[in-house]
């Protein structure tokens, strides 16, 4: 287990367990209320606030991620993807927001226990389910049953199977990639301190990057297929 500054916090590594990833995942979420507070502060009125900011700001790194989240999105789920941008949005910040905790000297990020990230696919897994259900109704439960009357049984089981899957799936995937970077990273630094660790750092940053838009790309496809049966 590496070093976390929040062990030095009472009560968060004891007999009953290692808690680390909820500290951290409860910090990075004051954080980031912290950082939204900030950016809906530097909001402006009246036309000026449809308008892009032009420094660099916390407002500007918002509106960076939800462009490309937005661009994104219309490509995978297509013209009825408005309404779910600020959804992907916050979920690709929040990703990335903590897995680049990880990068930090002596933190390690939430999104590498299983137990964060596997909630993080239940998250999405009742999502997308929920959008399809309103949006299609029954229609969308009877695609569970395939396109032939006959084989309805079979298909259930096997739908079903790849649903239940996809949360896990998901959750996994994340927690590994990162566990893996960040053991990496760890042993670098533990052999060779200075120098030699900044190709790694660099790569620490475009995994994090790739996470959060992996993740959240696959979000949008579970929902473009939830939604298909209503167009």
């Amino acid at each position: 287990m590496s070093f976390n500054w929040f062990q030095l916090v009472p009560g968060v590594v004891g007999p009953e367990g290692d808690y680390t990833h909820v500290a951290t995942l409860t910090a990075t979420v004051a954080a980031s209320v912290v950082l939204g507070s900030i950016a809906r502060n530097q909001l402006k009125t009246g036309e000026d606030a449809a308008k892009p900011t032009d420094r660099f700001s916390i407002r500007g790194i918002f509106e960076i991620i939800t462009d490309f989240v937005s661009k994104l999105a219309h490509q995978v789920i297509g013209h009825h993807y408005q309404p779910y941008v600020p959804f992907f949005s916050a979920m690709f910040f929040f990703i990335l927001f903590n897995n680049l905790v990880g990068i930090l000297p002596g933190m390690t990020p939430a999104t590498e226990n299983i137990n964060t990230t596997f909630a993080f696919g239940i998250f999405s897994f009742m999502t997308y389910n929920f959008i399809g259900l309103k949006k299609g109704g029954t229609h969308y439960l009877a695609h569970f049953l395939g396109p032939i009357w006959w084989l309805a049984p079979l298909m259930l089981i096997i739908e079903l199977i790849s649903h239940m899957i996809r949360p896990l799936t998901l959750g996994m995937r994340m927690a590994n990639v990162l566990t893996g970077d960040h053991t990496a990273l760890m042993v670098f630094l533990d052999l060779v301190p200075f120098l030699v660790p900044i190709p790694l750092y660099a790569l620490s940053l475009i995994v994090a990057f790739i996470q959060a838009f992996v993740f959240t790309l696959l979000s949008m496809v579970y929902v473009s297929l939830a939604t298909a049966s209503d167009h």
